[in-house]
């Protein structure tokens, strides 16, 4: 199947540079551009994208807004966000918003082509080293207290190993690196983090890393 991206950055050159690159990899298409937020979200509505390609700091309506939006009224597209700086800030409260994952603006073709293809597939981010080290540094945002008590009665819902699971998600481990460290089989790990999203009505693993931070489950540090 043909992953369809839409790709929304305020710079003509990102969106054509990107669009170049993506099409000429094999299962992607780029199917339309967004100048804003705004139009982003009216994109999806109309072309129905797979993948998202989104900016952050745009006009009219910012990346996290937009995605907020489309997660919201679509659930089915994957944001996968666009930075410049892997410590951004905006990254961590776009991930909050529902963003699947997020890639660097000088990545190379292939890390493009693949964080698209992971993001698609409902894998979490391209990196997850570095999505640890967002959620780290940024999981003491003024919001996180507030979301505390609710996040706490949701996990009671989950059982000691599903816990568990959550927790070594959110420390970045793989399905596998996970599945070795409890000595169970891969595809155990996969039904318990299934069950882990359905729980706790989280759309992917990389939303499950920022409960599990926001929990308190992971201490930041």
């Amino acid at each position: 199947m043909t992953i369809r991206v839409l790709i929304a950055d305020d710079q003509m050159m990102v969106r054509e540079g990107f669009s170049v690159l993506l099409n000429a990899m094999p299962g992607i298409e780029v199917v339309g551009e967004a100048v804003n937020g705004r139009e982003a979200v009216d994109r999806v509505r109309e072309l129905a994208p797979d993948v998202v390609l989104m900016d952050i700091r745009m006009p009219e309506l910012n990346g996290i807004e937009a995605t907020r939006e489309i997660v919201a009224a679509d659930g089915a597209a994957k944001v996968l966000v666009l930075t410049t700086f892997d410590l951004d800030e905006y990254v961590y409260q776009a991930l909050r918003a529902g963003a699947s994952g997020f890639l660097l603006k000088d990545a190379s073709a292939r890390q493009l082509a693949d964080g698209v293809r992971i993001v698609a597939s409902g894998e979490a981010l391209l990196a997850p080293t570095v999505t640890k080290r967002l959620i780290t540094e940024f999981s003491r945002l003024s919001e996180a207290p507030r979301l505390m008590s609710s996040a706490h009665a949701a996990y009671g819902d989950l059982t000691e190993r599903e816990t568990e699971v959550l927790v070594l998600i959110a420390q970045g481990l793989s399905n596998s690196e996970i599945a070795g460290r409890l000595v169970v089989a891969e595809s155990t790990i996969k039904t318990h983090v299934s069950r882990i999203l359905v729980k706790l009505g989280l759309r992917d693993r990389t939303q499950a890393a920022v409960f599990a931070y926001e929990a308190r489950l992971v201490t930041p540090g």
